[in-house]
């Protein structure tokens, strides 16, 4: 069912980059894949972190997960899916408010996620600095910090795993320490 899963967000995300760089996209959906791996072996989560922005950004519907990999894989995924028609505020500010509730396994996918993505944030800060803000819709680095860091304070059952503690090393180097 993985290497289904594979193929699949491969095909759904051809010929498409991570923001602003000659990185495929698919790289995304896979690191968060091997980020549940280390955290899980449950093979539907793992497929639904490879597909988690299918339905975001290549216009899969959920009854097309439904039909190729199941329902509890297709309900993962909307349960990760951002409603793109809403501002980026309002859409942060629904997935923090979702986490409050969430169940474990969706803390699992948002975490492998947001580390996939900060990981890339923070190498490219590396190189070059506050530029790299540029690159997103939302422009201001203090509305990426309230994001990440309170994902990071939302997640805090997840502390005991060593990706739940790249991901706190990441928003410090980041972001700063504190937020509060």
């Amino acid at each position: 069912m993985v290497e289904k899963a594979v193929a699949f967000a491969a095909k759904c995300h051809e010929g498409t980059c991570r923001k602003g760089t000659h990185i495929p996209y698919i790289v995304h959906p896979l690191e968060t894949a091997v980020i549940v791996s280390l955290m899980t072996a449950d093979q539907e989560l793992i497929c639904a972190a490879l597909l988690h922005d299918v339905i975001e950004d290549a216009g899969v519907t959920k009854s097309q997960l439904e039909e190729e990999f199941g329902s509890r894989v297709a309900h993962l995924v909307m349960e990760e899916t951002e409603d793109k028609t809403k501002s980026w505020k309002e859409r942060k500010s629904a997935t923090l408010k979702h986490l409050e509730h969430a169940s474990e396994e969706i803390k699992i996918l948002v975490l492998a996620d947001k580390l996939s993505n900060l990981r890339s944030t923070a190498r490219d800060y590396l190189l070059i600095g506050d530029e790299i803000w540029k690159r997103f819709n939302e422009k201001d680095k203090a509305q990426h910090a309230w994001y990440y860091l309170n994902i990071a304070d939302l997640l805090i059952e997840l502390e005991n795993f060593g990706v739940y503690q790249e991901y706190k090393t990441l928003c410090e180097q980041v972001f700063g320490k504190s937020h509060k």
